[in-house]
């Protein structure tokens, strides 16, 4: 299964491979990397959108909203925190 990652996906590769080379060495050889990356990728997305509106609806613009929800999510599934030295 080759599936194109959009940026979010992209990003998360490029944050793991970067922070979490273990993670990824694993997901690897398990042959579960690009599955973990759109699943980050999914997650990313919907939550992003549920989060804007939610943000939208308490009286945000929408750049605002999107923002915001930008800096509470990506943390979640994109930008993990770095593994151990």
């Amino acid at each position: 299964m080759t599936t194109t990652l959009t940026q979010y996906g992209r990003m998360a590769e490029a944050h793991w491979r970067e922070h979490l080379p273990n993670k990824v060495r694993e997901l690897e050889i398990a042959g579960t990397l690009e599955e973990a990356l759109l699943e980050a990728e999914e997650t990313t997305k919907d939550e992003m959108y549920i989060l804007t509106r939610k943000l939208m609806a308490q009286g945000q613009t929408a750049q605002q909203a999107h923002d915001a929800a930008w800096e509470i999510i990506r943390i979640r599934y994109i930008f993990l925190p770095p593994e151990n030295p």
